[in-house]
């Protein structure tokens, strides 16, 4: 599966950015995971083809995930940014095999 992103770029804090990622095959799970300079990549934001969303305490309330089926699309609207959430975000897709597919990856920086 493919997913090319797009939308990370730099932003001052309290901004926002939407990211939005594009499957070439079927998914069961799409999300966003993250890695900071020096850091472990961490999931951020993960929904299912019914919608169920999960999220990390660290973006809740401030992040949105949502998916378009029709369009095997799944977005991520991030408002009121904090240079913390500096990082390279990556898009992830899963099948019902829970087999895994990631993105290239697009930075997203947050200046203070």
């Amino acid at each position: 599966v493919q997913l090319p992103a797009s939308g990370g770029g730099l932003v001052q804090a309290g901004g926002s950015l939407r990211l939005s990622c594009v499957a070439s095959g079927s998914t069961w799970r799409m999300g966003w995971y993250r890695q900071a300079p020096g850091a472990q990549r961490e999931l951020v934001a993960v929904i299912t083809g019914d919608g169920m969303a999960n999220y990390s305490d660290s973006v809740k309330g401030r992040f949105i995930i949502s998916r378009d089926n029709a369009k095997n699309t799944v977005y991520l609207q991030m408002n009121s940014l904090k240079p913390e959430d500096t990082a390279v975000y990556y898009c992830n897709a899963r099948n019902t095999y829970f087999v895994n597919s990631w993105g290239q990856g697009t930075l997203v920086t947050v200046s203070s």
